[in-house]
């Protein structure tokens, strides 16, 4: 068995094994070397701030998203409380001219006529 340091960055150490073949050719096993250990951290600590990053945007994004949603209904209870008004008001209006046309009929001034007589 023989170790070698890998010349191209320094950071593997080639193991040969001797009695194991591959595919007719002598087997290497790749060990990573300990000072390459904090830059693996670095790398998981960037995964995860990358990955906390993506998860802030995408709940931003989410917030922003109800806001509008929230603005369109509102808007959409301001027009419906306008068209409300407008139709209790139509109502009234309604009210007033079956309530002219009722004490202008004959038909509804016997019932009143007949009440005044007793």
């Amino acid at each position: 068995m023989e170790a070698e340091v890998d010349e191209g960055d320094g950071t593997f150490t080639n193991i040969s094994l001797a009695d194991d073949k591959v595919d007719g050719q002598s087997a290497v096993l790749y060990t990573k070397q300990e000072n390459e250990l904090p830059i693996m951290n670095c790398d998981i600590n960037d995964m995860e701030n990358q990955v906390e990053m993506e998860e802030k945007t995408r709940l931003i994004n989410q917030v922003l998203e109800l806001q509008h949603t929230l603005e369109d209904l509102s808007a959409r209870v301001d027009a419906v409380k306008e068209e409300n008004l407008k139709l209790k008001s139509e109502n009234q209006v309604l009210g007033q001219y079956i309530e002219n046309l009722m004490s202008a009929s004959s038909v509804f001034q016997t019932t009143d006529a007949k009440s005044k007589r007793k």
